[in-house]
């Protein structure tokens, strides 16, 4: 960063004490991954500079020769690494994606079935605090009380009653694996599109270890981060028959000229995501969120569904530590200790969503770090002694020195 040292060192600096922070620490969070340098030299290209309105070999601006190029590549890469008809590779990110979903096929107030956001599911899904909940008329669905499962059959008696316009399936807090195929065949019963905001497993889908929604699902949203570790981005997949009225949705209802330095970095994380060692990370990221949740239970951590089946583990502190809205103070503690995750909702949390009662982490990064399950063993060990000694101070400063000999272990770029 020679020229932004000279320009800007404050932020140089900034830049570089992130790298450190990411460097020295391990991050749990299970919606974060680090992305392969060559995805980074395409986020910081000079594609930067272009403006592309509309789509290729349509555009609103002249020089756009090679930008076509980038994206039709982009595009074509995506319905190869999904198998789907249609691929938008413009949305900038994944709540602008489900907006314009929404806007494509439906009219305000029309309803749509969504997990609640305790539950597991996203802010876009039907919360009443966002832009999906102020428009449209919003069905909630969730787990069951005593297993924190999906019930497709009761999530089928729901359907038939209140026959939704729109039923959407993927989470952001549910560790189990989802049943797409079952979940097009209710919304088909009733009469609604099926859609899926697969951003948290798109990169188990594609790396075979969990089930894709398509070819069947209507529409599928998903980021280009977290488990398919490429920019921050997002795109849209379709049958061909909604292709032409999502297309419009994005552009022009929605965006302006695309991020085209982002979109080419969309192509270089689908291109790496088409090798082999793609599949055997993503088998990876699996075992490993199996061994670190089963050593969390060994040592008496109440999991949500007591287990997983994905990258993602979500923690009920109320069952671990008899106390309601732990979930930030926790968080805080093990940050502190060198391990990063995030507080969260857990199903019937009887706190609030700022002060919640659980924390949620997952192993893509620590998987990209080239970490197994044995240093799972150890990682699992170390959070669940903070956890049970969150105001110990002494125990977080041993916690922070280990994890310093970890993060040195397993260096990042």
């Amino acid at each position: 960063m020679k020229n932004l040292q000279k320009t800007d060192p404050e932020i140089a600096n900034l830049i570089e004490s992130e790298l450190n922070r990411e460097k020295n620490n391990l991050d749990l969070i299970p919606s974060e991954n680090y992305a392969s340098k060559s995805v980074l030299e395409a986020c910081g290209s000079i594609l930067n500079n272009k403006y592309a309105e509309g789509y290729p070999k349509k555009r609103y601006y002249q020089g756009n020769k090679y930008i076509d190029e980038v994206e039709l590549l982009a595009i074509e890469r995506a319905k190869k690494l999904f198998n789907a008809e249609h691929a938008n590779v413009q949305p900038n990110s994944g709540s602008p994606a489900n907006i314009a979903v929404f806007l494509a096929l439906l009219k305000p107030k029309d309803k749509i079935m969504g997990m609640a956001l305790s539950h597991g599911g996203h802010l876009t899904h039907g919360s009443p605090v966002n832009f999906s909940g102020k428009n449209y008329t919003i069905v909630e669905y969730g787990v069951d009380k005593d297993t924190e499962i999906l019930n497709l059959d009761e999530l089928r008696k729901i359907a038939i009653k209140e026959k939704p316009k729109l039923i959407l399936s993927g989470y952001t807090a549910y560790p189990r694996k989802i049943d797409f195929k079952e979940f097009h065949e209710i919304a088909q019963e009733v009469g609604a599109y099926s859609m899926a905001d697969i951003s948290h497993i798109a990169g188990l889908i594609v790396g075979g270890a969990h089930q894709s929604p398509l070819p069947f699902t209507d529409v599928i949203t998903t980021t280009t981060h977290k488990t398919l570790r490429g920019p921050r981005g997002a795109i849209i997949l379709c049958k061909e028959k909604f292709a032409k009225e999502i297309d419009k949705t994005v552009f022009p209802y929605l965006q302006g000229g695309p991020h085209e330095h982002i979109i080419a970095a969309k192509a270089v994380a689908f291109k790496e995501a088409m090798q082999p060692e793609f599949k055997e990370y993503v088998k990876q990221i699996v075992k490993n969120a199996k061994m670190l949740a089963e050593t969390l239970m060994d040592k008496g951590i109440k999991l949500v569904t007591d287990g997983t089946d994905t990258h993602l583990i979500l923690i009920d502190l109320i069952k671990t530590l008899n106390k309601k809205g732990l979930g930030r103070p926790v968080a805080i503690a093990l940050e502190e200790g060198g391990i990063v995750t995030n507080a969260n909702t857990i199903p019937f949390d009887p706190s609030t969503p700022f002060n919640p009662s659980g924390i949620r982490l997952g192993t893509p990064i620590l998987t990209t770090r080239g970490m197994k399950e044995n240093e799972m063993k150890e990682i699992g060990e170390l959070i669940s002694k903070v956890i049970k000694n969150y105001e110990n101070k002494d125990v977080i400063k041993s916690t922070k020195q280990k994890v310093l000999g970890l993060c040195k272990e397993f260096p990042i770029y």
